[in-house]
């Protein structure tokens, strides 16, 4: 019950004091260190800087110190004992101030001058089947963009450290750091959640909902594993999604430093990366070393690489020619991903892919990501010459990783903890090749998805696959055109053995490419569900598991052969998991099946539905966000912002009206 707050007590506090208000202060004391030939010489900005600096406490004797900016994602607002005073929008960048400070207050130690900006960041769990989900995607480019224009606002900065966790933040980070070009850029990841020591990780409890409609769970049980599941206040979830993989394609890419991905939010290892980071921004700007020199096409494979070994989250699909596009790159494409896919076994046993699924703290205690550099490494998978933010070779890393006590320490420590062995969590290829581990992501085409689409072949259910490692699922389409009529029918039980769920309108165009693990989350947990797929045009979360097939292109609102599909009618899906091929084909209707040319011409035949039309909620912003990147290259293209292809085509427009 909120307490009743009279008029007056909105108008006034009562107190003298409050009435004794100065028009005057002393000011700092000293002096700015200036010389003629800077009055002279530099731009009243530059001057003017100094005595802002001043004027906020800094020591007037060393204004002249090198200048560096911390950027965050950071949300919310802690005492000094760790409670809140107001809450962020997820643990994600609940803890991250701490981060900054940490780093802060080395860079003063080693006599740099410290700036702390933050652009917030929303979180997907957050905002799963809700009209917020529709501004998720689009969030990174507008973050990406503040975040850049934050780095020019400090034009006498000599590099930046990035520190950030989660979904989109982390993505817009990479890509703000990423455009630094000459300029000294590292990245501190955010780290990850702890496990309850009892109850359900953040992904599993996402489905109480659904569980409870089915009557698969009480209510008391709900109330309480939904308390527990994040277990410390700070870091990104427990499971291998967007967040975790982010973290991981960082460091694969270099931006940060070894054996910072994945940390446990809020312990000493996880501060002691940000101090090591703020000594790292130093020794580049020393070396001359900038982000264009560890940021390469090498460094850009290297990730896909590490996202092959990891079975990461396909989000990154979107993200990675997101954040080479930002480096003036070559970004990736769908042929570039399968051909990384083929190569690169998968190594980490970690959730949500399983075979047993060891949370993202476990596989970091494991070794993270050096350690799966060093499997990846030894069978010539991996460019080792590469500059990272340490300002040597990659190769240097791994060699000081291979031999360190820390590898030992944290190993022994997670067998100890969780009587788990770290050979058990990140594999040699002929283990995880005994332990069942597939590659991670396929790429389906069909007459439903001309231009392609992408499916987590690691997550499909291994009792729905045959002898032969290949997928098979024939069904009855049932076509939904917002997630929230497909959420209601799967908790009502109105869906069945074999049924294929058809959810269209959820692209760019439609609904921002929503995230829909709303939906893939409910099917995996209710029992009656695990012989149901999804074919979708909009995207699944990094937890996302089962037979779900999304980023079909075109999309539905674009004219797309997925648009066309009507209740009942018969649907193919293939995906083979030992060669990473599939399909996904309009195969008959309630009345029989067609032979492939027959299927095509009826399709080509077949009006788009009348009911396709973008979700009645989608915003402006999302509406303005989708033609720009349709004009940029797509989903394919990784969402981005191409400037030249977009004055481009108003250019064009303006000369055809």
């Amino acid at each position: 019950m909120i307490a009743e707050i009279s008029l007056k007590s909105v108008l006034e506090t009562e107190g003298a004091e409050l009435r004794e208000v100065s028009t005057h202060a002393a000011g700092p004391e000293g002096m700015l260190p200036l010389t003629a030939e800077m009055l002279v010489t530099e731009p009243s900005g530059n001057l003017f800087g100094l005595s802002q600096n001043a004027g906020m406490g800094w020591e007037a004797a060393r204004l002249l110190d090198p200048e560096f900016l911390i950027l965050s994602t950071h949300g919310g607002l802690r005492a000094e004992d760790g409670r809140p005073i107001a809450l962020g929008f997820h643990t994600g960048h609940w803890e991250v101030g701490l981060l900054v400070a940490e780093a802060a207050r080395e860079l003063r130690a080693l006599r740099a001058i410290p700036f702390a900006g933050a652009c917030t960041d929303p979180c997907d769990g957050r905002t799963q089947g809700t009209t917020g989900m529709m501004d998720s995607l689009p969030f990174r480019n507008d973050a990406a963009m503040v975040l850049r224009r934050l780095m020019r606002s400090l034009p006498t900065g000599k590099g930046v450290l990035g520190v950030a966790t989660c979904d989109k933040g982390l993505p817009a980070m990479m890509m703000a750091l990423a455009s630094a070009g000459a300029l000294p850029a590292v990245l501190v990841p955010g780290g990850v959640t702890l496990l309850p020591e009892s109850g359900e990780d953040a992904g599993k409890v996402q489905t109480i909902g659904a569980r409870f409609a089915q009557q698969q769970i009480t209510l008391e049980y709900a109330a309480e594993v939904g308390c527990r599941a994040c277990a410390s206040p700070g870091g990104g979830c427990q499971f291998l999604g967007t967040a975790a993989t982010a973290q991981v394609v960082g460091e694969a890419l270099g931006l940060a430093l070894p054996h910072t991905a994945l940390a446990p939010s809020g312990q000493p290892i996880w501060l002691d990366a940000a101090k090591r980071s703020a000594r790292a921004i130093i020794r580049l700007h020393e070396s001359k070393l900038g982000a264009r020199d560890v940021l390469t096409d090498a460094a850009v494979r290297n990730a896909m690489v590490l996202h092959a070994a990891f079975g990461g989250s396909t989000n990154l699909l979107l993200h990675l020619p997101a954040i080479a596009f930002s480096a003036g790159l070559k970004r990736p494409g769908r042929a570039d991903w399968e051909q990384v896919n083929r190569t690169v076994p998968r190594l980490v046993d970690a959730l949500p892919n399983g075979p047993r699924g060891f949370a993202t703290v476990q596989v970091f205690l494991a070794g993270g990501v050096p350690e799966v550099m060093l499997v990846l490494r030894s069978a010539g998978l991996l460019d080792t010459s590469v500059k990272t933010v340490t300002g040597d070779a990659l190769d240097a890393s791994l060699d000081w990783w291979r031999d360190s006590e820390r590898r030992h320490a944290l190993r022994k420590r997670l067998k100890e903890l969780d009587g788990i062995d770290a050979d058990d969590v990140i594999m040699t290829p002929d283990r995880a090749r005994s332990r069942g581990l597939t590659a991670t992501v396929c790429f389906p085409v069909g007459n439903l998805a001309p231009e392609g689409s992408v499916i987590k072949s690691t997550a499909i259910d291994p009792s729905l696959i045959g002898e032969d490692n290949v997928f098979r699922h024939r069904g009855p389409a049932r076509v939904f055109t917002t997630e929230t009529a497909a959420i209601a029918a799967i908790k009502a039980g109105l869906i069945g053995h074999g049924d294929v769920i058809v959810l269209i309108c959820g692209g760019p165009k439609g609904a921002g490419m929503q995230e829909i693990y709303q939906v893939t989350s409910a099917l995996k947990q209710l029992a009656h569900c695990k012989h149901v797929a999804v074919l979708t045009d909009a995207r699944f979360s990094g937890v996302s598991t089962g037979a779900c097939i999304g980023h079909i292109s075109p999309e539905a609102l674009a004219g797309g052969p997925i648009g066309k599909v009507v209740e009942g009618d018969l649907i193919e899906i293939v995906v083979d998991r030992e060669r990473l091929t599939g399909s996904v084909d309009l195969v008959g209707d309630a009345d029989g099946t067609w032979r492939a040319e027959e299927a095509a011409l009826k399709l080509t035949e077949r009006q788009l539905r009348v009911d396709l039309e973008p979700h009645p909620a989608l915003p402006e912003d999302t509406r303005l966000w989708a033609a720009l990147v349709e004009v940029s290259g797509g989903v394919w293209g990784g969402c981005v912002y191409d400037t030249e292809k977009i004055v481009a085509a108003l250019g064009t427009a303006k000369s055809a009206g």
